[in-house]
């Protein structure tokens, strides 16, 4: 039942950030919000269980077969909640502010994350009803086990094979039948519980068979639906004009003139002859307008294959001759490849995630003024503004304006629907009709509208408003992070401040109230997971989104905690001195991690990333059985134990996924985290003496 449980677990919580990703276009920000209020309640929960069985309900294995069957039921019930509801609370096609969105994924998700913290430890109790003896530590060992395959199966098989409602049935169809097992081998109430598992089989198969109703847009209709391994593929059509959406951003339409002609024409317009171009993604209708300047060749870089074989089927970018389709992250592509070319134009969004912002950081304009012939030029845009420019974006474009003067002699920004940013080593013409007529191209939108636009007052005006002083968006230091999360409040008229205060008061409460061991607990759980961020932060800088790569590393990350609790429950007896010198260990890794990422150069090999998440998890899983023994091992440590585990779990990935590396850095993130676990080591030093003098 535990390892069951483990791997439905672990499957829906990929399922619903995925799900919240596609409702909310969502970033590393709104994953770290989800993840926060899933391991805070599952943290509450774990605390419920032993006040709850000892006040109102008694351990029993007839009752723990009924919880079972509400979890293998709530996965498809609030995946259709957040499909259904989000429209329902908030205006349709609106975005999102920061306090809605946490009110709305902790409301969506906590009868499911309450409940799954509660049945651990219930668990427990149910076999010590039995087995008074039964060690606490293998309850976490078991459910480890079911993590690990959760994850493995996940990352490996249902993303890529299944939809979402399809890998729910999959997943919890263990739990169904183990949970169909207990009742047939301590139940007196076959028939009632019977129907109970039918219910919930009858449940899981109808979400599959309803899941193509749930995806219906409220205008137009859906002509196409897919779940890539890197996100939600949807096309609406309404009418003639045909929108893609990925993830629930709407990326491009078929009838967007004015963008494909400004995406190609501003760029390639500067140049005087055209042989090789490369496009990091395209706009509807950019093809059209490249063939103009009948370039030798054109490489268009898509990482995701389901994603460019949409543009095509719909028509939103057609096949010209020399084109070359390359499914690699863009940067990536240009790490390896020796090729050079006369025009690089990125169409991304905005940078408003760590896997986009790696296409407006330092390293990557080095790349490009590498891979560019001396006449080239690099283009990117960013979001366009009316008459007034609010201090946040002003901030952005200034922190995108330093760090490509950095290697551009020449950069100008165009404003307009988009602002786009002109890099190159020779001058930037701003007369960009009069270059396309020159050069015989026609255009529609351009020669009709662009001098009533883009006046000269107005393109000198914006460029004037660069801040100097705004600091470089670097790789280890991603800067358009930070104000992009600025933004977002700016936006909405809020501030993070009132969250931030509330959180830290809430856990000074927690942490005044608990053991020295359990605070060692807390620091290891903010450790792992704040190590786990970065890892995958640092993997997607060097290496670009594989997800693959990605989705072993956080595989290990989960699988080194078994052989840790294992060896633990060895040397448990040691007591306090095993978990002083875990810590200590934990602080050489960190400090390595920092010498390495900083002095060591790029890329690092993957394996480096692997083997650093297992030793990491290693030692969390070591401390746990030593911390359990040392607070007594009874159903009460147990249940605080668990859950001091998860609430620090909790709070590392919230603050080093929105605090520690937007407004710090990589190498400050890890230094904090060091910090941390100092703060453990002396609190665990401190008690020893403590210890010994009494």
């Amino acid at each position: 039942m535990v390892i069951a449980t483990g791997i439905s677990s672990v499957v829906t919580q990929l399922l619903i950030i995925r799900e919240f990703l596609s409702q909310f276009q969502g970033n590393e920000f709104v994953i770290a919000l989800i993840l926060f209020n899933w391991l805070t309640l599952g943290g509450i929960g774990t605390l419920l269980a032993q006040w709850v069985t000892r006040r109102f309900l008694q351990a029993s294995a007839n009752r723990l077969g009924w919880l079972s069957l509400v979890l293998t039921c709530l996965p498809t019930i609030q995946i259709f909640a957040i499909r259904r509801l989000r429209d329902v609370f908030f205006i349709h096609g609106s975005s999102v502010g920061f306090y809605p969105t946490l009110a709305f994924t902790f409301l969506t998700i906590a009868p499911y994350c309450l409940l799954i913290g509660f049945v651990l430890p219930y668990s427990l109790f149910v076999i010590r009803a039995e087995n008074p003896n039964y060690p606490g530590i293998r309850i976490y060992i078991t459910d480890n086990i079911g993590d690990v395959t959760g994850g493995a199966l996940f990352s490996f098989a249902l993303v890529y094979l299944v939809t979402p409602l399809q890998a729910v049935f999959l997943a919890n169809l263990p739990l169904l039948v183990a949970t169909a097992l207990l009742f047939s081998s301590t139940s007196r109430l076959l028939p009632l519980n019977v129907a109970g598992v039918g219910l919930a089989f009858i449940m899981i198969i109808g979400g599959m068979i309803l899941e193509p109703s749930s995806m219906e847009p409220a205008e137009g209709k859906l002509v196409y639906y897919s779940e890539s391994r890197y996100g939600r593929i949807v096309v609406h059509q309404d009418q003639e004009q045909f929108t893609l959406f990925v993830s629930g951003s709407p990326l491009f339409g078929s009838q967007n003139l004015s963008i494909a002609e400004e995406t190609v024409h501003y760029p390639m317009s500067q140049l005087s002859h055209v042989h090789n171009i490369l496009l990091i993604s395209a706009e509807g209708g950019m093809m059209a307008e490249v063939q103009k300047y009948k370039p030798a060749s054109v490489d268009y870089v898509e990482l995701d294959p389901q994603v460019a074989a949409v543009h095509f089927k719909f028509g939103l970018i057609n096949k010209i001759p020399g084109l070359n389709v390359i499914h690699q992250d863009g940067r990536a592509y240009l790490e390896t490849s020796n090729k050079t070319y006369d025009a690089i134009i990125v169409n991304l969004t905005e940078p408003d995630t760590f896997q986009v912002n790696r296409f407006f950081t330092d390293h990557f304009f080095a790349l490009a003024k590498k891979r560019l012939s001396e006449q080239g030029v690099l283009s990117f845009s960013m979001r366009g503004f009316d008459n007034y420019l609010a201090e946040p974006q002003r901030q952005k474009l200034s922190s995108l304006y330093n760090t490509a003067t950095e290697y551009f002699r020449y950069v100008l920004m165009l404003p307009g629907q988009k602002i786009y940013f002109l890099c190159r080593s020779l001058p930037v013409a701003t007369d960009i009709p009069l270059n396309l007529s020159n050069k015989k191209i026609q255009s529609r939108y351009i020669s009709g509208y662009y001098y009533g636009n883009l006046t000269p007052a107005r393109i000198k005006y914006l460029n004037t408003l660069v801040d100097p002083d705004t600091p470089k968006n670097r790789d280890h230091f991603p800067q358009l992070m930070r104000l992009m999360f600025l933004q977002w409040f700016t936006k909405f008229s809020t501030s993070p401040t009132l969250f931030i205060v509330v959180l830290m008061t809430l856990c000074l409460v927690y942490l005044v109230r608990i053991s020295a061991e359990e605070f060692v607990l807390f620091s290891t759980g903010f450790t792992v997971m704040g190590t786990e961020v970065l890892v995958i932060f640092s993997f997607q800088i060097f290496f670009g989104y594989i997800y693959l790569q990605i989705g072993i590393i956080i595989t290990i990350f989960l699988l080194g905690l078994l052989p840790g609790a294992l060896f633990g429950e060895r040397f448990r007896g040691q007591g306090q001195k095993t978990l002083v010198i875990t810590d200590m260990l934990m602080i050489a890794l960190l400090g390595l991690l920092i010498i390495i990422i900083e002095y060591m150069g790029r890329p690092l090999p993957a394996p480096f990333f692997m083997t650093f998440g297992l030793l990491i998890s290693l030692l969390c899983g070591f401390q746990f059985p030593v911390a359990l023994y040392l607070r007594g091992g009874d159903a009460p440590a147990v249940t605080r134990t668990f859950s001091a585990d998860l609430i620090g779990a909790a709070c590392g990935t919230l603050v080093t996924n929105i605090w520690l590396i937007p407004y710090f850095g990589i190498i400050w993130a890890t230094a904090g985290l060091i910090g941390l676990k100092m703060c453990s080591l002396t609190v665990l030093i401190a008690n020893q003496k403590k210890e010994h003098t009494k």
